[in-house]
């Protein structure tokens, strides 16, 4: 082990439980991928971050946790960041604790030595129009900057030299984020490829199919999946993630009518499996879905990402990764094989079946 810095990371050497990434033979049907990510990873005293890590080992999966570098910067703290375009020391989402960030750093120490990806979400979260979508490549440039100092220095801002460090050397292990309310790519993907990252989560609403670079990166947009709804005023689709599935139930009421909690669960557990099936049958393209470790109307949307996980894990020719584990993949692929993937339309199988769409 080599301490970096203060001794808040370490080089520990080739991260375990790491797929060998396999080139797909000729006619070979892929993968059915599914990755399931959560944004901002903050380990409170709900208790979600060791449910899903410890659901995640029972189920032999690996998911991409995108850290809030706020996260490892206690509120006492907080004047050491200085966002882009807005006062030192703001943010629009809450500080945490010493102890809340002590907490969450030893259980982004466990999830990464079960396998588990440590992308980052940033900081501040500052969404709307006053928000990232109007931040240049430099502002973007500042922000992943200190989001990195920030978890490459939680032994110095919270005094605590005594514990073991992060078990991995974050200039390395970062290669890809999502952006607050999935805004502000435009601006990120210059910044981003100047810093070698490989991939990034941030579009919205996209199609179920095979993706594609933007700037030299993996794209990887949470996508649009079919919503269960007989209402006609309803749409009968749904972003992939947890809080458009509570918005769309609730308008955004977090606290909702609890006799509709066991309704609303299976609706959002049914539209991540609609999804996945919609590929898992068809086009095989990769299902993201997105999440954070709310208790938004009791708790529903953690059980229904249980219940998602759950259906899905164990069945063929399934595997449960995380973002960093499909770039691998990918970048083994023979491209004009990936070429050929990305002519498949959502929800459509190739005509004459894989052995002849992929000789």
């Amino acid at each position: 082990m080599r301490l970096i810095g203060d001794g808040s990371t370490a080089d520990t050497g080739l991260q375990p439980h790491q797929p060998v990434p396999q080139r797909l033979l000729p006619g070979q049907r892929p993968p059915q991928f599914v990755v399931f990510s959560w944004d901002g990873a903050a380990n409170l005293s709900t208790g979600q971050f060791p449910r899903f890590r410890t659901l995640a080992q029972e189920l032999g999966a690996s998911m991409t946790f995108f850290f809030t570098g706020l996260y490892a910067l206690p509120e006492d703290q907080r004047m050491q960041y200085a966002p882009p375009r807005h006062p030192v020391g703001a943010s629009d989402i809450g500080f945490l604790s010493t102890q809340e960030v002590l907490d969450t750093v030893a259980e982004v120490r466990l999830a990464w030595l079960d396998g588990h990806e440590i992308g980052t979400h940033f900081n501040g979260h500052f969404c709307g129009e006053n928000g990232v979508r109007l931040w240049s490549p430099e502002d973007w440039t500042s922000e992943i900057a200190q989001a990195t100092r920030f978890v490459q220095t939680w032994k110095t801002t919270t005094g605590r030299s005594d514990l073991p460090p992060l078990p991995f050397d974050y200039d390395v292990e970062l290669i890809g984020g999502r952006t607050p309310c999935l805004e502000g790519q435009d601006g990120l993907l210059p910044a981003a490829a100047a810093l070698g990252w490989r991939y990034d989560a941030s579009s919205p609403g996209g199609r179920q199919v095979w993706p594609a670079k933007k700037l030299g990166l993996w794209d990887f947009p949470l996508p649009s999946v079919p919503f269960p709804t007989t209402d006609p005023g309803v749409s009968a689709s749904v972003l992939a993630m947890d809080y458009n599935l509570m918005y769309k139930q609730t308008q955004g009421d977090t606290s909702g009518d609890p006799a509709m909690y066991g309704t609303w669960r299976a609706q959002a557990r049914d539209a991540y499996l609609a999804g996945f099936e919609r590929a898992y049958t068809t086009n095989r393209a990769p299902l993201f879905v997105g999440n954070h470790f709310e208790q938004w109307n009791g708790g529903i949307y953690m059980d229904a990402v249980e219940d998602a996980l759950r259906a899905i894990a164990g069945q063929p020719e399934v595997q449960l990764v995380s973002f960093r584990q499909l770039v691998a993949w990918l970048d083994v692929q023979d491209p004009a094989v990936l070429d050929r993937l990305r002519t498949l339309p959502v929800g459509t199988p190739p005509a004459a079946g894989w052995e002849s769409f992929l000789a």
